[in-house]
């Protein structure tokens, strides 16, 4: 695992200022759920990549709080409710809240659209700015805490798996104040070069 120079890192430079959607409308249902119920709101949060048809249309908790947090989104069911109470209600059903909610931000903060990833842990499927949709996302983040313990077996099976799908690999390394640090992700191979010296 390297980092790479800021000119060459797909994450280095901050984007202007990301197209937000207007304030919308949800619910908080059963288990921490964030519901969108109008089509109009489901209509403005898909085109900016939030959100997903899920039995209903649905906010991941990390999207809720970035929304909440860029003063996007209301809870018609708990008027007046901030980022610091939803936080901690969520927190409840995800451990990792914290975790994943810091790299979705920095992501969107740079102008990319992240969605759920593949189950290698904190992951996100990354598209390169204004390609969502259009084309598949080209990156696999997933977020590790400054200090967490991961093995190499671990690290090194998850990029396999993701070069094999054809995406690159980028690990997103926490600090401890909350800064956000990449690093791009790939296996190398050693070949055994055996010389031989002929001397008489």
């Amino acid at each position: 695992m390297s980092s790479v120079p800021p000119s060459a890192h797909p994450f280095s430079e901050k984007a202007g200022e990301e197209e937000m959607p207007p304030v919308v409308e949800a619910r908080l249902a059963g288990g921490g759920r964030i519901m969108v119920d109008e089509t109009r709101f489901q209509d403005e949060l898909r085109t900016k990549g939030f959100g997903e048809k899920e039995d209903g249309y649905v906010l991941k908790p990390y999207e809720a709080l970035y929304l909440m947090l860029t003063k996007r989104l209301t809870l018609k069911n708990k008027p007046g409710m901030t980022f610091d109470p939803l936080f901690e209600l969520l927190l409840k059903y995800d451990k990792s809240i914290m975790t994943k909610f810091l790299v979705y931000r920095d992501l969107r903060s740079r102008g990319y659209v992240a969605k759920e990833g593949f189950g290698f842990g904190n992951d996100f499927r990354v598209y390169e700015r204004g390609e969502y949709e259009k084309k598949p996302a080209k990156y696999v983040v997933f977020g590790i805490n400054e200090g967490t313990n991961t093995t190499a077996k671990d690290l090194s099976g998850a990029v396999d798996q993701i070069e094999k799908m054809g995406k690159e690999a980028v690990v997103a390394v926490i600090e401890r104040r909350g800064e956000v640090i990449y690093y791009k992700a790939s296996k190398m191979r050693f070949t055994e070069n055996r010389h031989r010296q002929n001397s008489e």
